[in-house]
Formats: C-alpha cells, structure tokens, sequence
C-alpha cells in the first residue's frame, strides 16, 4: 500500500481564513511560539518535537548551494558504524568566520571500503584531514574507535580524533545557527531530516537515534583545526577562483 503525506499549514485551513479570521487574529495565534513552533503551525512543516535541541527557523538556516570561493578553509566529520555511516563537509569564511555544511553522505550497512570510497569522492582534495568519533561505533564490526579510525586511513582517509564534548559542544553550535554563523545548503536533505528530529526526550536526555549527521556536526565545528585552507598559494582570492 502506498502513502501519500502533504504539508497543510494555516492557510489551507478554512476556519482560520477571512472573514472568519483575519491577519491580525491569526498573528495572535503564532505569538508566542518559538520559531521552529510557528513554522510547524504556520507553514505545516514538521516540528522538532518537545526538547528540541536547536530551536532555530528552518528559513533562518537553510541557504541554496553557492560556489565556494578556493580561498576559503574546508573540513570533513565522520561518525561510522554498521547500520549507518555518516560525513559531513563542511566550509569556513576565515575572514568572517562564517560555516556552511555544504555536502553529506549517509551510508547504510556496508563495509569501510564502501564508505571510504563515497567520502573520499565527496572531499575536493585527497590529504583534506577530518575528524572522526574517537569512540567509533563497534556495533558489528569488533573493533574499538581506534582500529576503525586505522582502518578508514588504511583506505585513503586522513583522519584526526574529534572533540567529543556533547553538552558544550551542542551550545556552541546553537550559537552558531542562532547568530546566523552557521548556514547549511539546501542539498543536504538527509541533514534536514535529521535535524527536524533532534531533540531530548521528556528526561532532558538526547534522543540517540537517526543523529548521525547531527553528531558530524557537533564534531566538525567543535574540533580544534578541523578546517584547512587549501595547501597552495591564495591565488583564487584575488583571481576569483572556486572550488
């Protein structure tokens, strides 16, 4: 059987239409709600669930896909493991310090050599380090952080441990969304739909499931060095090179 789902937001609702509401007693509705709230009301997009853990406008963080300039410093995060292995790259403004997540990959139930070979084609340039969850992810596979870490090198991977710090790690990049210093590209679809999940559950407690993504980017814009400008000369600030 198939499914069909549609989005309905306030204006497919009739009773809350003119005459029977109009502008100004529908805004009063929306006072008051947080912004991702007053998008799932407003707009019909899914909400972020009680607890979300970044509060933070979809139309506030999304951007649509730029050409970046070769100037400009990149960086990649992996979280592996057996049922889902996730990448994040990500790229940094070094003179305004504005981030972008701009390219993802999510693999599903295979071996590293799989992964390792779609990461390795997502990133502009083979030596470009990243940073990988220091714990790994054992599930299926028998080997601790260290040896997947190893493993992921041996196929071509230039990796460096992440920062793991959950709790600070996660405010600094709500400071990032929320003063408008983290951007992600609107091609990044499995992001959104990680990030419209991510959430505490009724304890105060992350909810870990479907956040490898989310975990990428905690690691990638709290890990000290995890972006690299790109190993020759500026050339391209001045001739208007990209990527």
């Amino acid at each position: 059987m198939s499914k069909y789902i549609d989005l309905i937001g306030h204006q497919d609702v009739p009773h809350l239409q003119p005459p029977i509401v109009d502008e100004a007693e529908r805004e009063s509705i929306l006072e008051g709600l947080l912004p991702h709230e007053r998008e799932a009301r407003e707009k019909g997009r899914p909400s972020l669930g009680s607890g979300a853990i970044y509060p933070v406008s979809e139309s506030e963080l999304f951007v649509r896909p730029f050409a970046i300039p070769d100037w400009w410093e990149l960086g990649y995060a992996l979280d592996p493991g057996w049922n889902y292995t996730a990448s994040l790259l990500g790229a940094r403004n070094p003179d305004t310090d504005q981030h972008y997540v701009i390219a993802e990959y999510y693999g599903q139930r295979n071996e590293p050599v799989i992964h390792a070979a779609s990461i390795r084609a997502m990133l502009p340039w083979r030596n470009l380090e990243g940073c990988i969850d220091p714990a790994g992810d054992n599930v299926g596979s028998q080997k601790d952080g260290s040896k997947l870490k190893q493993e992921y090198e041996d196929l071509g991977l230039h990796l460096m441990n992440a920062n793991n710090a959950v709790h600070s790690g996660l405010r600094h990049c709500l400071v990032l969304m929320q003063t408008g210093r983290l951007k992600v590209f609107t091609t990044c679809v499995q992001w959104q739909k990680e990030y419209r999940l991510y959430r505490r559950d009724e304890k105060g407690k992350i909810v870990k499931r479907f956040d490898h993504l989310m975990d990428c980017t905690r690691y990638l814009f709290n890990t000290p060095n995890a972006f690299q400008g790109k190993p020759i000369a500026r050339s391209g600030r001045t001739s208007g090179g990209e990527w």
